[in-house]
């Protein structure tokens, strides 16, 4: 995820964003996130995307119990997070920048029968993937991780890299502009991509994508 600066006069909307904490409550546990926006900015502040793929997530209709999985974008680490409560074992990645502030969240909020879990690990897109299993993954999830174009060649990179034709990806985003209209096109050269979730109270929509079998030779 990228780093932005702080913002002394924020829109009043954002407001919430400025809190040092948040608290959830998913999978029957209370969460207790910190954030540091001052700080770093978009990294480490919990997006409704974030909100709405828990909630997704708890609806019970992708099965996680067991399934190996990775979070890109994870910043404060909420939905990495969920899904291990929920049974997943996840990778929960980020920037060099954000990983103090999410392994401190997923430090706190995983139970200590759920450690083994939960790992936390850097990842810059399109950089170092030797280091992740190429297609090793069943269950990819991002949450607002598509709004910066010049991440974008970057992310498609290493969604490529880290899926299989098996493996499902859930991206949750709020589409702002066109260049993320224009991302999930890029998207649907390499993989299927289907709106399968829509909540219109944060105006947040849920992608499921797969990746595309290459062509049989002739």
């Amino acid at each position: 995820m990228a780093l932005v600066p702080y913002v002394e006069n924020s829109l009043p909307l954002l407001a919430k964003l400025h809190n040092s904490t948040s608290h959830f409550h998913f999978a029957e546990r209370d969460i207790r996130l910190s954030q540091d926006w001052k700080t770093h900015g978009v990294a480490a502040v919990v997006w409704d995307a974030a909100v709405v793929l828990c909630l997704y997530l708890e609806m019970g209709l992708v099965e996680l119990k067991g399934k190996k999985t990775i979070e890109l974008g994870a910043g404060t680490g909420l939905v990495g997070i969920v899904a291990v409560l929920l049974g997943a074992k996840v990778t929960i990645t980020d920037r060099k920048q954000a990983l103090d502030l999410l392994a401190s969240n997923v430090k706190a909020n995983i139970p200590a029968h759920l450690e083994g879990s939960a790992v936390v690990s850097e990842l810059s897109w399109g950089e170092g993937l030797d280091s992740y299993p190429a297609g090793g993954f069943q269950l990819v999830l991002g949450a607002d991780i598509i709004y910066l174009e010049d991440t974008f060649a970057q992310l498609l990179q290493t969604l490529d890299h880290l899926c299989s034709d098996t493996t499902l990806v859930l991206l949750a985003c709020k589409i702002r502009y066109e260049r993320d209209t224009n991302f999930l096109r890029k998207l649907q050269h390499h993989f299927t991509v289907e709106e399968v979730h829509y909540d219109a109270e944060r105006d947040i929509r849920i992608y499921k994508a797969r990746k595309l079998l290459p062509p049989k030779d002739l």
